[in-house]
């Protein structure tokens, strides 16, 4: 005996839920826009709503006062319209199609009334037929001055009874903001109820609520329809460490997706329990992701280092797991560059030691050991993005400017390239280091390096600590042999600013301490939070990995009326000929495909026609060699 599945009934509210707003409220703006206690009235008919959608009072008799209130002409819908059609809820207008493709199923069932949601939904494809709201009644001058109170909808409990009138046969799921939508459910008249959060969360609705969707996109995913967006960004997790910047949090908010802050760095076993439900990660300088914390993280697509370097994340670990892993290389240049002038300038005017003696009362007013850095040289040890900067700001101040960099850079102005780091260190008067913290340049500057140094020099450590033997450091400075240092990052770096920073250059004069400040200004904080989030918007959106440090780089076209395939493979002949078996077995129609690879991995993009049979999924996480297939709407 064959059996057929229920039809399923989405019965959705109108306020608050289709539109971002309540309709009454955006009314009463327009016909009160002359009136000099707008306001007032306008805060009396919100607080009327809330309390009606709150289950907190009458909503019939709620309904009649906001009327009353709104004191509004027929004239004003026209602009009413207008405003709503503008403020239909982001996830609605994503999902159109939806709306088109099961219109037969789709019922607004709304207090609001006709004469403004028909002109607002038909253009979703609902029929106007299946629009259940009520409507206004008018004086001879065009004035609102009530409702049909016949119509079930103007009464209390009235979706209620209306639901009984409807009669529809198959189960309902109903999507909502406010009580009385909760209330089909309650009378047995739903099989589900969705509080609806996009817009607004009414805590006396989510509680009572069977799931809460803060978009259709929730909604659409639980019930297995089709969606534009394969995944809900609100279960897209993010945690942000170590103070990331404001600006970071209000883009990923803006994306949707859920988000947490914890303002210090964390330990291994802190962050293995804490990245177990992650999507994303966002850390500076102190967390370190290790392998074993990658082990753990089964849902985590990105991990954002909000700074230069990213030696503090196991990237090899990383791909293995298909994590990518973005970081901002430019961001806090001109930061780091400008301490570093600061600091040159203040080690050799000798202008921390004589601000202390003024502190403790001695004025000592002498040129002994003071110089202007014009004129001198100028070594840069790594010649990056910071390095060549730096070069051309110490140019422009009359330095001159010598570099030594593993890596071929083209010289900008009048720097010269030396040969080795011997002969850069053997030339300059200040050295400067901008290099990163790979193992391979654990202690490159120590005993050896500084003998070679001049007498008197000036010796800056801007990049990573465990680049210089502090211990060999602290000698030449003793002994003259460095006139004077900054430094402002150490091997060992306090994990929150109530731990003790302590250290062996503590106390010596002569010597600038800064704690790890280089890009910590309001101006790279805000480039570094902005920039970031954006490379990781963008590789969750549509697949794009430029920036990123540890995947094949690609720029991806926008995706329109088609599918993504996005999958990560290691390194080996034959897989990009496999998926094309793949697709040509069942007749997918390939619009366009993309493949770059790095020593580790491979990176396949293929865009599909609209239509595929979901075996071919299975097939395609099934080849081998595969680290991470994903899929776009």
């Amino acid at each position: 005996m064959e059996t057929t599945e229920k039809v399923i009934y989405y019965v959705i509210d109108f306020d608050s839920t289709f539109t971002q707003v309540e309709a009454l409220d955006e009314l009463a703006a327009i016909s009160l826009a002359n009136d000099p206690k707008k306001k007032e009235i306008i805060q009396q008919i919100i607080d009327l709503t809330n309390s009606g959608m709150e289950g907190k009072s009458s909503f019939a008799d709620n309904l009649q006062k906001r009327l009353q209130l709104v004191r509004a002409n027929r004239s004003h819908l026209t602009a009413l319209i207008d405003v709503l059609q503008n403020k239909v809820s982001t996830s609605v207008i994503r999902n159109k199609s939806f709306f088109q493709e099961f219109n037969e199923q789709i019922y607004i069932v709304s207090a609001g009334f006709k004469e403004f949601i028909v002109p607002v939904v038909k253009n979703y494809g609902i029929k106007e037929d299946h629009v259940l709201a009520n409507t206004f009644l008018y004086d001879a001058d065009g004035n609102i001055v009530g409702c049909d109170t016949a119509n079930p909808l103007s009464q209390d409990k009235g979706k209620i009874k209306l639901m009984q009138q409807l009669k529809l046969d198959g189960d309902v799921h109903v999507i909502g903001d406010g009580y009385t939508d909760y209330e089909i459910r309650e009378a047995g008249l739903a099989a589900k109820f969705y509080a609806f959060t996009e817009n607004v969360s009414r805590a006396s609705v989510t509680a009572k609520a069977d799931t809460i969707a803060p978009s259709f996109d929730e909604v659409l995913f639980q019930e297995k329809l089709p969606r534009a967006i394969s995944y809900p960004k609100n279960r897209i997790k993010v945690l942000l460490l170590e103070n990331v910047h404001a600006e970071a949090k209000r883009l990923f908010n803006l994306e949707g997706y859920t988000i947490e802050v914890i303002s210090s760095a964390l330990e291994e076993d802190e962050l293995i329990e804490k990245i177990k439900d992650v999507s994303i990660l966002g850390i500076r300088s102190k967390t370190n992701v290790t392998s074993k914390v990658l082990e753990q993280a089964n849902k985590l697509i990105a991990i954002g280092a909000f700074c230069i370097g990213t030696n503090q994340i196991d990237l090899k670990a990383a791909v293995k797991k298909g994590v990518a892993v973005f970081n901002a290389p430019f961001s806090n240049t001109r930061s780091v560059v400008e301490l570093a002038i600061g600091e040159i300038i203040m080690l050799y005017r000798r202008t921390l030691e004589k601000s202390m003696q003024m502190h403790a009362g001695k004025w000592d007013k002498s040129a002994a050991n003071s110089f202007e850095i014009r004129g001198k040289k100028l070594g840069l040890i790594g010649y990056g993005n910071i390095g060549t900067q730096l070069s051309v700001v110490a140019e422009a101040l009359g330095m001159e400017v010598y570099y030594y960099d593993i890596v071929e850079r083209l010289s900008l102005g009048n720097a010269k390239k030396c040969n080795s780091l011997k002969e850069l260190l053997s030339i300059a008067d200040v050295i400067s280091l901008h290099i990163d913290g790979r193992a391979s340049n654990k202690n490159l500057i120590g005993r050896a390096e500084f003998d070679m140094m001049k007498q008197g020099v000036i010796f800056l450590n801007l990049a990573r600590g465990p680049v210089v033997d502090l211990e060999a450091l602290v000698e030449n400075l003793r002994s003259g042999k460095i006139l004077g240092a900054g430094l402002d990052v150490f091997p060992y770096e306090p994990k929150n600013n109530a731990e003790e920073f302590i250290n062996v250059v503590r106390g010596l004069p002569n010597v600038i301490l800064t704690p790890h400040i280089g890009g910590s200004t309001e101006e790279a904080q805000f480039n570094i939070g902005n920039f970031v989030p954006n490379r990781i918007i963008d590789y969750i959106n549509n697949g794009t990995t430029l920036h990123s440090v540890n995947f094949p780089n690609i720029q991806l076209p926008e995706l329109n009326n088609a599918h993504r395939f996005m999958h990560l493979h290691e390194n080996q002949p034959g897989v990009l000929a496999q998926l094309n078996n793949i697709f040509a077995k069942h007749n997918i129609n390939i619009l366009g495909q993309y493949l770059k690879t790095n020593e580790q991995v491979g990176y396949v993009i293929t865009d599909v026609a609209a239509g595929y049979d979901k075996e071919v999924l299975k097939e395609v996480k099934n080849i081998p060699g595969t680290i991470r297939f994903r899929q776009l709407y």
